[in-house]
């Protein structure tokens, strides 16, 4: 369930500015990312969700690697953004 504050936020901001790369679930699209080379971790698995919330704001922000930072996006939304990604696992 949504236990987090923010996530039904997040999850249509996620679905807006997200899920074209990442996939609806965060399950990652591999065409995208053999386009880029590169792999794109699930948004579920441990290795996500073991970083922190500052961490996971900071990619969405900033961006990481080839992720640009996402566009419009204010530090409220990317709190919720990092919420929903938080319901996933």
């Amino acid at each position: 369930g949504l236990l987090y504050a923010g996530a039904p936020e997040g999850k249509e901001l996620f679905t807006a500015k997200c899920q074209a790369c990442h996939g609806a679930n965060g399950e990652g699209k591999a065409a995208i990312g053999k386009m880029f080379n590169v792999t794109m971790p699930v948004l579920a698995s441990k290795e996500v969700q073991a970083k922190s919330d500052a961490e996971l704001k900071k990619v969405i922000l900033s961006g990481k690697g080839k992720m640009k930072a996402v566009s419009g996006v204010t530090e409220k939304q990317a709190d919720d953004i990092v919420a929903f990604v938080r319901t996933l696992k």
